[in-house]
């Protein structure tokens, strides 16, 4: 098995604090970062490669239009890409999925990992839509890629709804099926509500899940104790209006 840390993120925009976010991006380590409402307007593309420098990353897939992108480390190499708009709703927002196939190691021991990020509608009827919408392009990449799926995102609802449920058919809640570190992730300032989410394919190990603690992970233990768990926290009110959730996984 090969573990791998996936980190979802919605951030706004970087209208709040980009050195905030970088720190909470960079802090865990992550292998891979799907983000959602990443800078749509004047220098995006600048804004996304400086977010993903800083946190020693690439940019894997990612476009304009929805504002979502898959970052990935230097431990992946990137096999395919591609970004899909989902279907219009007139007077909404558009929304999308950003996709990357990556692969970890080499030779027989190699790994393989359909790496994707999405950001629902905050209506019902739409977001159930692009739900289904997502589990059947997800289906179409994994036919041409065999590999395991995780898909992370902003749902834009709790667990129980409609699109959550619906996407719980083909994949599971990381956060379910292990719980570690905080569950609420919206607002920042004072979570109480869980809308975002990583799902992954029933064959992905899944040992965390969850807000994580410290700026190096679910512990905390950055080197600075209870003080490096405060800079964290500090950190997720100050970069966005989400907090961030890590899962660690392994890949078969």
């Amino acid at each position: 098995m090969t573990p791998v840390r996936v980190l979802s993120y919605n951030i706004r925009s970087l209208r709040d604090d980009p050195a905030a976010v970088a720190r909470v991006v960079r802090g865990p380590r992550p292998d891979v970062v799907c983000l959602q409402e990443v800078p749509r307007f004047l220098g995006w593309r600048l804004k996304r490669r400086r977010l993903a420098r800083a946190g020693g990353l690439a940019v894997a897939s990612g476009r304009r239009a929805a504002g979502l992108a898959v970052l990935h480390g230097p431990r992946a190499r990137v096999l395919h890409r591609e970004y899909r708009l989902l279907s219009r709703v007139p007077g909404l927002h558009r929304r999308g999925l950003a996709v990357a196939v990556l692969e970890f190691g080499a030779g027989e021991g190699a790994a393989r990992l359909i790496a994707a990020s999405t950001h629902l509608d905050l209506r019902d009827g739409p977001r159930r839509a692009h739900a289904a919408e997502i589990v059947e392009l997800l289906g179409r990449v994994r036919a041409a890629y065999p590999a395991p799926v995780v898909l992370a995102g902003d749902v834009n609802e709790e667990p129980g709804g409609a699109a959550w449920t619906l996407l719980c058919g083909p994949f599971r809640d990381a956060y379910a099926a292990a719980p570690v570190g905080g569950a609420a992730t919206f607002p920042a300032r004072a979570p109480r509500r869980r809308i975002d989410g990583i799902f992954t394919s029933p064959e992905i190990g899944v040992s965390a899940c969850g807000v994580p603690v410290g700026h190096d992970g679910h512990d905390g233990h950055d080197g600075h104790g209870e003080a490096g768990e405060a800079d964290a926290a500090a950190d997720h009110v100050r970069a966005s209006d989400h907090r961030p959730l890590l899962a660690e996984l392994a890949l078969p």
